[in-house]
């Protein structure tokens, strides 16, 4: 699985945290971005971080780089 934030629609409002504060949290800029331990979390809880954004800025792809969401 990979996940990428994109900054440019990244808000801030840190919903990911919320749900997965061990895989996410917010940068210098307010920005979410991944934490470095986050490949240790569960797959279906990181899809429901990405899932919890409200500006869909959390792009998530399976081990074959399909996206799987948004």
């Amino acid at each position: 699985m990979k996940i990428e934030v994109k900054r440019d629609l990244c808000i801030g409002a840190a919903n990911c945290i919320a749900v997965t504060p061990d895989a996410f949290e917010l940068d210098s800029e307010n920005k979410a971005v991944l934490k470095k331990e986050w490949e240790k979390v569960a797959g279906d809880i990181l899809l429901e971080s990405a899932k919890s954004c409200p500006t869909q800025a959390i792009f998530v792809y399976d081990d074959e780089n399909k996206q799987i969401f948004p």
